[in-house]
């Protein structure tokens, strides 16, 4: 371990094999902080809070502090934060609200600097959120979703897998896995299509996706009905059965979309 003379590790903290505390950063004694992870000068890890492998948490950063939520009264509450995760300057990361629940990032994530990730929220494997990105209570990321800048997601809003969100959007409801959505408020503009190649995803299935973005918003067909055409006239590749399960799930309801001719 490599511990500045300036910073404070309280008594309890658990720090494996490797890791480094810059200046004045303070370790709070129930946090525990995976080997080789790395955090930069005035950080804050607080509370009862779990960092994993070979992350870097840079300057600044408050990771593990009471939630922002009325409700609170002062529960036992965590924060996980999985392996090679990027955190950048400023960043705030809130525990959960009621005892025993949990605020949760992923592995190989990249939060830029001044976003916050508020109680109770969970942050899947490879998501992106740019400079000032903002989650509110609840809310859930799936994994490799893109939030640009500035962009804001309402309480308990679902942001689905491979989906991309523009700079500066307000998100207030669920945006569908593999789409991309931009606006005030925010609404779907087609497929994610870039993204999608760049993921690697086979030519048959960005087929098959876009059928049935065809189907769920250019059919004049309600959902219920347009989840039954696409399960019965497409093949259900894991992909496509997400979608549906996504969209049959939601709580908030599903953003609009703004016509695009192309997608």
């Amino acid at each position: 371990m490599n511990i500045h003379p300036t910073a404070i590790v309280e008594p309890g903290a658990q720090l494996e094999e490797g890791v480094k505390v810059g200046a004045y950063s303070i370790i709070g004694k129930n946090v525990r902080i995976g080997r080789r992870t790395e955090i930069g000068p005035g950080v804050l890890i607080e509370g009862w809070t779990s960092i994993g492998e070979d992350c870097i948490i840079s300057k600044g950063a408050a990771i593990g502090g009471p939630p922002q939520d009325v409700h609170f009264k002062g529960a036992k509450s965590f924060v996980k934060i999985g392996d090679r995760n990027l955190i950048r300057e400023y960043v705030t990361v809130h525990r959960g609200t009621k005892e025993g629940s949990t605020t949760y990032i992923g592995n190989d994530c990249f939060i830029m600097a001044y976003s916050h990730i508020a109680h109770n929220c969970v942050v899947e494997d490879g998501v992106i959120i740019a400079n000032l990105g903002t989650l509110a209570g609840y809310v859930t990321v799936e994994k490799k979703a893109v939030i640009g800048g500035l962009s804001a997601a309402h309480q308990y809003v679902k942001i689905g897998a491979y989906s991309i969100i523009g700079g500066c959007s307000k998100v207030v409801k669920d945006v569908p896995p593999y789409t991309k959505a931009d606006g005030h408020p925010a609404r779907l503009w087609g497929l994610n299509t870039v993204g999608l190649q760049r993921a690697g995803f086979s030519p048959k299935t960005r087929k098959l996706l876009k059928r049935a973005y065809r189907i769920l918003f250019r059919s004049n067909l309600n959902t219920s009905q347009a989840l039954r055409r696409i399960e019965n006239g497409l093949e259900l590749i894991p992909e496509i059965r997400h979608l549906c399960d996504f969209i049959r799930n939601s709580k908030r309801g599903i953003c609009k979309e703004r016509y695009e001719k192309n997608i």
